[in-house]
């Protein structure tokens, strides 16, 4: 059933005004944390019992701040890759309450684009 509208706007149908189900919640972040190995990645976990992950080279971080990094609202997750003398790096930042699956597939894809000298 299409419904038309009135004046200006759009028209739409009723199956697409449905509502949707989302995935909330945190998750598991162990669906982050085992991308990383000890070959090639440092682990540290601090007596707040916040998670580093940084690779060998110092140019990748992540955090995990299960109760939020200090000084932030409710950030999460922290993602840095830094830059060269002639390219800027970048960083991603995602709440606590981020699924742990949006932010694996977010460090999956910075993982498959870094590549050895």
């Amino acid at each position: 059933m299409t419904v038309a509208p009135v004046g200006p706007g759009f028209s739409t149908t009723v199956e697409a005004l449905r509502l949707r189900e989302w995935q909330l919640g945190p998750g598991q972040p162990t669906l982050v944390m085992d991308q990383f190995s000890a070959e090639d990645f440092h682990l540290i976990v601090d007596d707040r019992a916040d998670v580093h992950v940084s690779s060998k080279d110092g140019r990748f971080y992540l955090g995990w701040f299960p109760l939020g990094r200090p000084g932030t609202d409710g950030e999460g997750w922290k993602i840095a890759v830094t830059g060269t003398a002639k390219v800027r790096g970048y960083h991603l930042s995602f709440d606590t309450e981020t699924p742990a699956d949006i932010v694996a597939a977010a460090v999956a894809r910075v993982l498959e684009t870094s590549r050895r000298l």
